[in-house]
């Protein structure tokens, strides 16, 4: 237990650090890959929730479920916008 805990701190410190050292240039590709490993994370999410090894499983595998959706979803949008903020403003065409 005492070896989780002490992996978790570890990777929220590392994980601060090279997320404050990343330029502004390449957030929107680290996002996008961040999506990829929340999509990862509702597949292993189902597949817990779908075991049947009990009432609490179901109910953790559950939320684990919605809360990377969430994850997955907010990413997306916040990619999106970025992406639309890269964009040029468009003229409109004019009809022949």
């Amino acid at each position: 237990m005492i070896l989780l805990i002490f992996t978790f701190v570890l990777a929220i410190f590392l994980g601060f650090e090279l997320i404050s050292k990343v330029p502004s240039q390449l957030h929107t590709p680290l996002m996008s890959g961040s999506n990829a490993i929340s999509g990862i994370t509702v597949v292993g999410a189902l597949i817990a929730a779908g075991e049947g090894h009990g009432t609490m499983t179901a109910i953790l595998g559950t939320v684990a479920v919605a809360a990377a959706m969430i994850n997955v979803v907010g990413g997306y949008l916040v990619t999106d916008r970025m992406l639309k903020m890269f964009k040029g403003k468009q003229t409109p065409k004019a009809k022949a």
